[in-house]
């Protein structure tokens, strides 16, 4: 994989903290979509959709994602990927469809997995749980997406893997653990959102050229 195949999506600035302005050949290698599920979706769309009408550079082959999200279990200060995603607050149990299902799509699976990407060069996979609020407290909630399946909770990744899933495009999200989802996670977040990313280009980006 080349610096030329990939596309960085990040959702803010300040996360990465000015450390991606000259890496990339192409400084629309990179997009900021701010925060949450519609930002993402409408920016990284915007952004393939040009690309397939030739009005940027080339489809790029590889979408990846880098930010910060919470984790029950894993470490602060921990840098992981994610490879199957899911949209824990879509929650239409009551017209009969199962938490985390979008109703009447058939085609787009609950969990979009994204395992079978070589390009992957921490490799734990983990699960994330996107939705358009910021976990403090995951004791109040309940259901399948957060008591059994995310391994790391955030506000963009599911979107992005959804546009990546309809353009046919490969995709893999790496997270910065900021906070352990509890009473703490607004001032661990301030303090340890742009923490991560140095550790991103070493561990992540560096290995593209190898």
């Amino acid at each position: 994989m080349n610096k030329e195949d990939i596309l960085i999506v990040c959702a803010l600035e300040q996360e990465v903290n000015g450390e991606l302005d000259d890496y990339l050949p192409d400084p629309r290698q990179i997009i900021y979509t701010g925060v949450g599920k519609v930002n993402a979706t409408g920016q990284l769309t915007e952004r393939l959709h040009s690309s397939h009408l030739h009005y940027l550079p080339e489809m790029p082959k590889l979408v990846i994602n880098y930010g910060t999200a919470g984790s029950r279990e894993l470490p602060i200060g921990e840098l992981v990927d994610c490879t199957k995603f899911i949209q824990r607050d879509m929650d239409v149990r009551g017209l009969g469809f199962l938490k985390g299902q979008t109703p009447f799509e058939q085609e787009v699976p609950i969990i979009l997995d994204y395992d079978h990407v070589q390009f992957n060069p921490i490799g734990k996979k983990l699960r994330c749980g996107t939705g358009d609020d910021f976990v403090q407290d995951y004791t109040v909630r309940s259901g399948y997406a957060y008591s059994s399946y995310s391994d790391v909770f955030d506000m963009e990744a599911y979107a992005l893997a959804k546009v990546c899933f309809v353009y046919n495009v490969d995709f893999i999200s790496f997270k910065y653990i900021t906070d352990n989802v509890n009473e703490h996670s607004a001032g661990d977040w301030e303090q340890n959102c742009s923490d991560g990313i140095i550790e991103f280009k070493e561990r992540v980006l560096n290995e593209l050229e190898r």
